[in-house]
């Protein structure tokens, strides 16, 4: 006889068992994200620095290491790769400190990021098309949660 699934419990679970039931799927989806890029001629870790410039604009390759939580030569490297590919461009500083260099997306950058967040959305629109209303409604409710953990700023 196959055993009867209790109903879920209308409280909470605790954090930990939330957190070990979510974070194999965010891991998962954070896969399958990367493989929407395909074809693009950029990682997934560089459309992030990319989308990350296009959120701060002007701003320095300290800030941006600080904020992606990697070190300063790491996040030039990946800046000047970005340069190379003429997607972002860097500028001497206009306000206060003339030493400062700033970080600024390009058109083409622009152009690049708008495709992968594109490809991005189609990928999971479609996985979403294959919800219920009710099951699509509860994952709508858990972004302003979510982002609120991740400490999100803005679309990526």
């Amino acid at each position: 006889m196959p055993a009867v699934l209790a109903p879920p419990s209308p409280r909470a679970s605790a954090p930990q068992e939330v957190a070990n039931r979510l974070r194999p799927l965010v891991l998962h989806l954070a896969r399958h994200l990367r493989r929407a890029l395909k074809g693009s001629p950029l990682t997934g870790g560089q459309i992030e620095i990319l989308a990350l410039v296009s959120r701060h604009p002007r701003m320095g390759i300290n800030e941006l290491a600080g904020r992606e939580g990697i070190s300063a030569p790491s996040m030039s490297n990946a800046v000047d790769r970005l340069e190379a590919a003429g997607l972002v461009a860097r500028a001497r500083g206009t306000v206060g400190d003339r030493r400062r260099v700033d970080i600024a997306v390009t058109p083409e950058g622009a152009r690049v990021l708008r495709a992968a967040r594109s490809s991005r959305t189609a990928w999971l629109a479609e996985q979403l098309r294959r919800l219920t209303p009710d099951q699509l409604a509860a994952i709508e409710a858990a972004i302003e949660p979510l982002a609120t953990v991740v400490g999100d700023t803005g679309p990526r």
